[in-house]
């Protein structure tokens, strides 16, 4: 899987169909996330795009271009969501196509791997949380990521999923102790700012889809507030 080509060509697609630049909201960032997490196929998301933007053209043609411009990613929601499901029911038979495809490599050379793991920890190293509890937990993910990058320099380097699944967990523990060590006024105030963003999109997406795209948005917003840094190779790309 190619972390980075997930983002950048859903962001591409948007901006194409969109029919002008548009920067991506932090809103939009946690909505690919949210995707990429569950598996959703990038096919499905750009066709998703496709299938929200042909019927938006339709209406505005019969409106005469009164209809206001798209500004989010979230309005597409339902469409993705739709398009997913017809691919999935379209790849009875043909599994084993998608497992080759799913098997491609991911471009990350060992060596780029271990220094953005590197680079990750010494800006680890660098950051002071709150609470002595949260030190702790930054220090202790700034000495592993400095081990991984080493066993990624190892004659048999740890496989990308397995060394992603590795990270994710680490980035868990991390958010969780900066959660522990925000304040209860930045919580609340960053829930309200979630909630804002998202009204536009509520009827376009499901309970558990709006639940994970808060979740991701306050994660992302707490993090950089504190200038940790992601620990993804999702982020490798972006970086």
């Amino acid at each position: 899987m190619n972390y980075f080509e997930y983002f950048s060509e859903i962001e591409e697609r948007f901006n194409k169909r969109r029919g002008s630049l548009l920067l991506l909201s932090t809103l939009d960032w946690a909505l690919i996330e949210t995707w990429r997490e569950a598996g959703v196929p990038l096919e499905a998301v750009l066709r998703g795009i496709d299938d929200a933007f042909d019927k938006y053209e339709m209406r505005s043609a019969r409106a005469k271009g009164k209809l206001r411009k798209v500004n989010g990613l979230g309005w597409c929601a339902q469409a993705v969501m739709q398009a997913t499901e017809e691919m999935a029911e379209a790849a009875t038979g043909v599994a084993g196509a998608a497992t080759a495809r799913g098997a491609r490599e991911s471009g990350f050379e060992a060596e780029r791997v271990a220094q953005f793991l590197e680079t990750n920890a010494v800006a680890l190293a660098a950051a002071q949380l709150e609470l002595s509890g949260a030190d702790h937990v930054r220090e202790e993910t700034a000495k592993r990521l400095h081990a991984l990058a080493l066993s990624m320099r190892a004659e048999e380097a740890v496989p990308l999923d397995e060394l992603d699944r590795t990270l994710t967990m680490l980035e868990e523990r991390l958010f969780a102790a900066v959660m522990s060590a925000a304040s209860e006024q930045e919580l609340v105030s960053l829930r309200e700012q979630a909630d804002r963003e998202l009204a536009p999109y509520r009827s376009r997406m499901g309970a558990v889809q709006i639940k994970q795209v808060q979740t991701q948005f306050l994660q992302k917003r707490l993090l950089e507030a504190r200038g940790l840094p992601r620990l993804s190779l999702f982020y490798m790309g972006l970086g």
